[in-house]
């Protein structure tokens, strides 16, 4: 098979994401800090390197094309996540009995648009789904964040767990009130982000504007406050895509060496090829249904877009801590999901007319136009 542009970017990604766990591995191993969940600095270090993962997602987000494409995308980031996450625990939890796994499954169910972002830049989706492939990814992020941090909460009391870590103490009262600080955190933020525009200097406008930004993150990062920041997101842009492209990618890298350190203790592959395999065919499921709208080569290539990154990743971070054992799960599926996206990329951005002829049917047959009815040929 002849390689593409989109199936080695994800390639790389995958081989980057090795090196760095890798690097980390070997680090807890020859310092013998494989203990890093106790020490101080790991929740808030988790915390900021989400933050900054969720601004970056929706800092991407075309607002343009997000409306000409609204109906698809509120279905992908509401329904279609709802019913991913579903899908997925349902299999942990029929394969392996255990409240955990519900949790863990909703972890990976997410599109990173990070990952989606550079393998678009060499595919052959039509601008119409690259649009809709990176709001869904972008607005994943947030929505499955939320399910993820309070559902944690309903999966640990099921366990008996009265632990007071800031997950434990999650639950449906505090996520309605949580939900509203998080909203008024970001009205605040785009409240005196437009209220800056009234300042004249263009120089001085910026360099407020990017204090203000880290506020936000600061604030979001230390009352937990990160849905406000995805929202803030949106809305709150300065010139900045290169600095914070190359901010996202060390963060990764950072989520990724802190995730090797958690692997030091080995990691449960049959668990984990099994979320894997759930979270890919989950999105195979889901983005065949969602996507009627649109080509029969796009629908497949969004059918087959499932990748995890750094939200994956660091939601791992934030949850190991409660749920011991989560990155020896996750871990191994992130690596089953990641492969798959880019073995069925390749393969379709080669031979793509014929798995959609095999995954949609073969074409509807034209009627023939009735005789007398067409323009006369004198």
């Amino acid at each position: 098979m002849t390689t593409t542009g989109a199936f080695s970017a994800t390639m790389r990604r995958l081989l980057l994401l090795l090196v760095a766990v890798g690097a980390g591995w070997v680090l807890a191993r020859t310092t013998g800090q494989d203990e890093v969940t106790s020490s101080g600095w790991y929740f808030t270090a988790a915390t900021a390197l989400l933050a900054i993962g969720l601004y970056g997602s929706t800092f991407g987000i075309d607002l343009a094309d997000v409306r000409r494409h609204l109906r698809i995308v509120v279905t992908a980031v509401t329904v279609g996540v709802l019913v991913k996450a579903a899908l997925v625990t349902t299999v942990m939890w029929l394969s392996f009995s255990t409240p955990a796994y519900l949790v863990l499954g909703i972890a990976v169910a997410q599109i990173d648009p990070l990952s989606t972002a550079a393998a678009m830049r060499s595919s052959r989706l039509s601008q119409r789904a690259k649009s809709v492939l990176a709001a869904w990814a972008a607005f994943d992020d947030p929505i499955t964040m939320l399910l993820t941090i309070y559902l944690s909460a309903l999966a640990l009391r099921a366990q008996g767990v009265t632990t007071g870590g800031a997950l434990a103490q999650g639950g449906l009262f505090s996520f309605g009130t949580n939900v509203i600080a998080n909203l008024a955190l970001a009205a605040a933020g785009i409240g005196v982000w437009w209220l800056l525009s009234l300042v004249r200097h263009d120089r001085v406008r910026l360099v407020v504007r990017l204090v203000l930004v880290v506020a936000v993150l600061a604030v979001g990062v230390w009352q937990f406050l990160l849905f406000g920041v995805a929202v803030f997101g949106l809305v709150a842009r300065p010139p900045i895509a290169a600095v914070l492209d190359r901010v996202t990618r060390v963060a990764f890298l950072t989520a990724s060496v802190l995730l090797g350190f958690l692997l030091v203790g080995g990691v449960l592959v049959p668990q984990g090829i099994v979320l894997g395999l759930a979270a890919f065919g989950a999105q195979v499921l889901v983005g065949l249904v969602i996507t009627g709208g649109l080509a029969r080569r796009d629908r497949t290539s969004i059918a087959f877009a499932q990748q995890n990154g750094i939200t994956a990743i660091v939601l791992v971070l934030l949850l190991e801590p409660e749920f011991p054992g989560t990155a020896a799960v996750v871990a191994p599926a992130i690596l089953v999901v990641n492969t798959l996206h880019g073995v069925f990329t390749g393969f379709c951005e080669n031979y793509g007319d014929r798995v959609v002829a095999l995954l949609t049917g073969p074409p509807r047959p034209t009627r023939a136009r009735p005789p007398g009815l067409g323009r006369s040929g004198g």
